[in-house]
């Protein structure tokens, strides 16, 4: 079992910055910490000046999603219409977000948390940065300019890679956002401030099936990596990593079509 002061070890060796802002993806299965004590250990890392943000992101909001297909499969048309009906809205302080793991939802419902607007892509945080940075997340802008993850790019910030790859690493979209040729659009639906009040935007076809492969061909020494409780930890800086991905994205995925 894993003693929570070994994580705070290893923020310390992977270079977290004290006063810093720190995007945090985590898989805590298998290590046996809580994760209020994960909280905890990454808020201490960053000291009182630090803020933490996490995706909190909800895709079971909407009909276009591999989350709703996963849910409504082996349904009828009756029995998705009916489930369909019956979505909740997105509401800030109150919509879970499972899909994200529990030190997300840890860090979104704790008292002070701050979380963006966005219906399908928000980010929660803690610190006293979280308002700034998570403000004003355009609805019609997944994960791009006029995102948060724009603004902690600007920031500054690091990322953590807690025992998951760059599969998971939400970064890697804004360097969707800025490749060269610009990628397709697609329509997305969601349900915004009531049960039936369904919104269609357009905005960027989000893709990521290649960000394993991404994350593998990016210059190694932009990382820190050490083992944590059987798998692997990653800090980077997010710019650095957004910059080195945009370039690789654009060869690789322009190649491919």
């Amino acid at each position: 079992m894993t003693d929570v002061r070994q994580l705070s070890l290893l923020c310390d060796e992977l270079g977290v910055r004290s006063g810093g802002t720190l995007l945090v993806h985590a898989s805590l299965g298998g290590t046996g910490l809580r994760d209020t004590d994960v909280r905890d250990a990454l808020l201490g890392a960053l000291g009182p000046h630090g803020t933490l943000v996490v995706p909190a992101f909800t895709p079971e909001n909407s009909d276009t999603s591999r989350a709703y297909r996963a849910l409504t499969e082996g349904m009828d048309e009756r029995e998705k219409a009916a489930f369909r009906a019956g979505m909740p809205p997105y509401e800030p302080d109150v919509t879970p977000c499972p899909a994200m793991g529990v030190l997300a939802e840890c860090v979104r419902t704790t008292p002070g948390a701050v979380r963006s607007a966005h219906p399908q892509t928000s980010l929660a945080g803690l610190g006293p940065r979280a308002a700034e940075l998570l403000s004003d997340h355009d609805p019609t802008c997944h994960l791009g300019e006029r995102s948060p993850l724009a603004r902690l790019y600007a920031a500054g910030a690091q990322v953590l890679l807690l025992r998951v790859g760059f599969e998971v690493c939400s970064a890697l979209h804004l360097a969707e956002y800025r490749m060269t040729p610009a990628p397709p659009t697609r329509t997305y639906r969601c349900v915004v401030e009531e049960r039936g009040n369904w919104t269609s935007y357009e905005d960027l076809a989000l893709n990521d099936g290649d960000f394993a492969s991404i994350g593998a061909l990016l210059p190694r020494d932009l990382l820190s990596e050490r083992a944590f409780s059987g798998k692997t930890a990653v800090l980077f800086a997010m710019r650095d990593v957004v910059d080195a991905a945009t370039v690789r994205m654009s060869g690789y995925r322009y190649e491919m079509t």
